[in-house]
């Protein structure tokens, strides 16, 4: 028994470090794929969200270090942002909506992401559009609005949408989302903090795991791997999102 147990453990941290690996090459925190994995693995209810942005806070900062280090990181693109992201943010999550609401529209913005990233984005000819302050404002409030309203960092919202928007590169995208996502799983844990804050046990293996794979996926995604690579690792990341929302 005590094997079976060490057995299961040993499977769920190197699943979650193989999952930091992945989001984080392109500047994402992985709390979808860990609610996914914890979904598995019969964790309870109340500690998942808590436990997935907790761990999100770690992989997205050394994401945002790794991109940032590289010259990635466009200041004005985040602030556009995250100024009226945070303030929509709370507000959505005051707002209780059913379920399949929200997955149908999360995963519909998913699949609408995947073909345009796969379909549109050329390396070779990727000109880069400047973004209007109170264009990216009136977003950046809407991806808010609906990050807190479906329980997620925004990033799986943010970089796609630069990206098919034209308003940065993919590493540029992978920056500002990374630390778009750390300021919002933070928002949203010191939330949760004032109404009873609920994290596993073993949160501190969890930290080592996704640190381990959030190290080194972002150093990789930001210095080793090409901008066709990123694209095929972004793709694959939304539809692992999109299969995680139909299937649990």
């Amino acid at each position: 028994m005590t094997l079976f147990f060490e057995n299961y453990q040993l499977l769920f941290l190197v699943s979650l470090g193989l999952i930091a690996f992945l989001y984080s090459t392109v500047g994402h925190g992985g709390a979808s794929g860990y609610l996914a994995l914890m979904a598995l693995f019969d964790f309870s209810h109340d500690s998942m969200r808590s436990t997935a942005l907790l761990l999100n806070l770690f992989v997205a900062a050394i994401a945002f270090y790794h991109f940032w280090k590289k010259g990635y990181f466009n200041k004005r693109l985040f602030l556009y942002f995250a100024v009226s992201s945070i303030p929509f943010s709370f507000i959505g999550g005051l707002i209780t909506i059913n379920p399949t609401i929200y997955h149908v529209i999360l995963g519909l913005f998913l699949l609408f992401s995947i073909f345009k990233i796969a379909t549109k984005l050329k390396s070779k000819n990727y000109l880069i559009k400047k973004i209007n302050k109170f264009q990216g404002l009136i977003i950046g409030g809407i991806i808010g609005f609906f990050s807190g309203l479906i329980g997620i960092g925004g990033g799986i919202i943010l970089s796609p949408l630069i990206i098919f928007m034209r308003w940065g590169t993919i590493k540029e995208a992978a920056a500002v989302s990374a630390l778009f996502i750390w300021v919002n799983s933070a928002a949203g844990l010191i939330g949760q903090y004032s109404s009873g804050l609920n994290l596993e046990y073993d949160s501190y293996k969890y930290i080592i795991a996704v640190l381990f794979g959030g190290f080194f996926g972002s150093l990789l995604g930001s210095s080793k791997f090409k901008t066709d690579v990123l694209k095929n690792l972004l793709i694959m990341v939304l539809f692992f999102a999109f299969i995680k929302l139909i299937l649990i």
